[in-house]
């Protein structure tokens, strides 16, 4: 693009990526750095690059100095420069039709180097099908890397996002209000991150793991929809899909009902995915986390297929196979999926599903197909006719079963749903299946200890309705929670809070913190908030980088965030963490390990 008055420096009239057949004739001044050059002998030609693109600069003898010609010969890749010159039209026969301004280039006639560079540590300019750098050298080079067109690309729509979501947010009312970063150590699921006092020896800050607390205390001062484009940080194991910090949409008000939650969320949902540019349904499917898990062995369940899970339990009862009778002896069930057209895969594929889902937790994977119109596989054997005739297993069809308790089969029937989805060729790219999951359990049990421990986190509001009816079994009771998801990616989750102090005192008694002086020292500020008057209040946070992730088409989250840390926590640029000199250390009344 042109650049716009307010945006017009001394040194340059245009962005290189912006120039078309419109500017021809037009006398322009460039700067950026040097992509690709090439010396043809009577003639120079370099690849300018910056934020808007490339365009290509030539310098002949026709048009431009011996003294301009030779520069240009020299300058180096990478290098920043300044080049003066006018726009002509390509001839037909060298237009470049994959370069957005390759009906044009630049003849320059003037060329002054800023900022020469030394020989790239990672190549920026890459030909076609040559692979990118080891990612950890990348990260090392992160200066290099985010010059990459298609990470500047990421970084431009998250900017887009952000501003979307700011947009959006606002015209419903909604303030945009900073928390804390100092905060205080609470628990939420995950590690936090400490920060040593200097003024107070011995005591700590924490690095927030969410503004939750935070944003409630917003809501008893009155200021009833809140927004904040939050940094988290959570100091927890790492994966592709995960970041010590990380970015959330973070949402809440006052006055409302999970529907108007759900309703907010869809709508910015829409609105994002709008500016990405893909289509978002006005209204997303509904699912509760007890059909959610019963169907597909996940709270996130990917849509895009079929492939759900039976219970067959009743099947297998009557049955004299001795592990599918002690798992239901002990109170578990004999689930599984049905995989048609999978009796031809080999045994070596089978194993590999059992593999997984061994991996996922399950003893073992149990197999069935129908082959020539005959039950064949380990378990054949212990089918009779009624129980052959009551599973009617399709010719050419392969059921897969896992005999064991919910929390076992769940996961493993869930990873091995997936990998049979996946070589079926039923998850198809461009499919996007939103679900809204709701009436998540408020607690699960430890299945060591049989503690409760809250499945969100302690702040949210149980439904009513279960408290009154199951009173003295709290397992039971169901949170006013739910989660957005995306093709079996979670996109973000909220509930309704308990704004009853008496209640959400309880909650802490439920968790184990029955102390009420341990229940102030942790969280005496909350409930001293909620006993000043809070109104009924909830919210939502969606992962910003995720959303980011799925538009841009990245498949990690360290594309789309500019300086991310490594899966072992580093920071490779700035090389972080790093050792701290002892007296620095006992300024913060820190004594290190010895040894």
């Amino acid at each position: 693009m042109t650049l716009t008055p307010s945006l017009a420096t001394s040194l340059r009239t245009h962005l290189a990526g912006s120039l078309r057949v419109a500017d021809a004739g037009s006398r322009v001044t460039l700067g950026g750095w040097v992509h690709r050059s090439r010396n043809l002998g009577g003639i120079v030609f370099l690849d300018l690059r910056d934020r808007g693109g490339l365009v290509q600069v030539s310098f002949g003898t026709d048009w431009a100095s011996a003294e301009v010609i030779a520069a240009a010969a020299a300058v180096g890749v990478e290098s920043v420069v300044l080049v003066e010159g006018t726009v002509v039209e390509r001839s037909a026969e060298t237009k470049n039709a994959e370069m957005g301004t390759g009906e044009v280039e630049l003849r320059a006639t003037s060329l002054k180097v800023l900022s020469p560079a030394v020989t790239p540590a990672i190549p920026v300019a890459r030909g076609k099908g040559e692979k990118l750098p080891a990612e950890e050298l990348r990260l090392r080079h992160r200066y290099l890397d985010l010059r990459r067109p298609e990470l500047q690309a990421a970084l431009v729509l998250r900017h887009r996002l952000l501003q979307v979501t700011r947009r959006y947010l606002s015209e419903r009312g909604y303030l945009e209000l900073e928390t804390p970063i100092l905060t205080k150590p609470t628990p939420e699921g995950a590690r936090d991150y400490l920060v040593p006092s200097r003024v107070h020896p011995g005591e700590f800050y924490a690095l927030p793991q969410s503004p939750q607390i935070y944003k409630q205390l917003f809501m008893v001062c009155g200021f009833d929809r809140y927004f904040q484009i939050a940094r988290c940080f959570r100091d927890e194991d790492l994966r592709a899909d995960r970041q010590p910090e990380f970015t959330q949409i973070d949402i809440e008000a006052s006055f409302i009902g999970q529907e108007d939650i759900l309703a907010l969320a869809e709508g910015l949902i829409g609105a994002l995915w709008k500016e990405g540019g893909y289509d978002a349904p006005e209204h997303f499917e509904r699912m509760t986390y007890a059909d959610a898990m019963e169907r597909y062995g996940s709270d996130r369940p990917d849509l895009r297929y079929g492939l759900e899970i039976r219970d067959h339990s009743a099947l297998f009862r009557p049955l004299e196979f001795g592990i599918t009778q002690s798992a239901l002896a002990a109170g578990g069930r004999v689930r599984g999926i049905v995989v048609p057209g999978a009796a031809s895969w080999s045994r070596k594929q089978v194993d590999e599903l059992e593999a997984l889902a061994k991996g996922a937790g399950a003893g073992g994977l149990l197999r069935l197909k129908r082959v020539d119109g005959k039950l064949d596989g380990p378990i054949a054997k212990f089918f009779t006719p009624e129980a052959e005739a009551a599973l009617a297993l399709e010719e050419g069809a392969l059921a897969l079963f896992v005999a064991a308790a919910d929390h076992v089969s769940n996961p493993a029937l869930d990873r091995v749903r997936q990998e049979c989805a996946q070589r079926l060729g039923l998850v198809r790219e461009g499919d996007r299946r939103f679900l809204i999951v709701y009436d998540f359990p408020m607690f699960d049990r430890d299945p060591v200890t049989g503690a409760l421990g809250a499945v969100h986190h302690p702040f949210t509001s149980p439904k009513a309705e279960d408290m009154a009816a199951y009173p003295d079994e709290p397992h039971r009771w169901r949170a006013t929670a739910y989660d957005v998801v995306l093709n079996g990616l979670e996109l973000g989750g909220g509930s309704i809070r308990t704004h009853d102090a008496a209640v959400q005192s309880r909650m802490f008694e439920l968790l184990g913190i029955g102390d009420v002086a341990e229940q102030e020292r942790r969280f005496g500020f909350l409930l001293e908030g909620l006993r000043a008057g809070a109104p009924p209040h909830g919210g939502i946070a969606f992962g910003f980088d995720r959303i980011t992730m799925l538009l841009s088409g990245a498949t990690s989250l360290r594309d789309v965030i500019a300086f991310p840390k490594t899966t072992a926590a580093r920071a490779l640029f700035e090389g972080a963490p790093t050792l701290v000199p002892a007296e620095d250390l006992k300024e913060l009344h820190i004594r290190p390990e010895a040894g």
